[in-house]
């Protein structure tokens, strides 16, 4: 009885560290830099996003939800936003956003960041009927000045970062 109730012990242990050591702990997910910073002022992370800014099929204006950053890094920077539980391959990218400049900055509702070039345009949330609640993840990377990130795709664009914080959203049946 003490080994089992040792190694759970020592198993709640490294995933307490894991947490820590990746950024999970308390909120949102953060990849290398600790200073990188995302959120929106439209809903709090893990809330249902307004319907403001999904698609038209369910009431909405297909516009981007305003988008708050803080990137203190000398490299340029790229936005994902993707749907965890699309069917039937999760993963869908709906947004992607690349070589705008680190740094404060913020955008407003159905604006894109300043500068950014438009890989893939912004395509609200708009889960198919009996799908249930979907997860949408806005995730801002940091990448090095000497990858050119113009045609990369979301996976390669994850794979070239150097750093990386998630903003996550719902939306599902009203």
């Amino acid at each position: 009885m003490a080994s089992r109730i040792h190694r759970i012990a020592s198993a709640s242990a490294v995933l307490a560290i894991l947490a820590v050591l990746t950024g999970t702990a308390g909120g949102g997910y953060a990849r290398g830099d600790t200073d990188l910073t995302l959120s929106s002022p439209a809903f709090p992370d893990g809330t249902p996003i307004p319907v403001n800014y999904a698609c038209p099929d369910v009431g909405g204006n297909d516009i981007p939800p305003p988008l708050a950053w803080s990137a203190p890094g000398t490299g340029h920077m790229a936005l994902v936003m993707d749907d965890e539980n699309s069917v039937p391959t999760p993963g869908f990218v709906h947004w992607v956003v690349v070589n705008f400049v680190a740094g404060p900055r913020s955008t407003g509702p159905g604006e894109t960041p300043l500068g950014g070039q438009t890989v893939v345009s912004y395509a609200g949330p708009c889960p198919p009927e009996g799908t249930g609640m979907h997860r949408y993840h806005f995730t801002l990377y940091e990448v090095p000045d000497n990858v050119q990130l113009a045609g990369m795709n979301a996976a390669a664009i994850a794979r070239a970062s150097t750093a990386s914080v998630t903003w996550t959203g719902t939306y599902g049946p009203l």
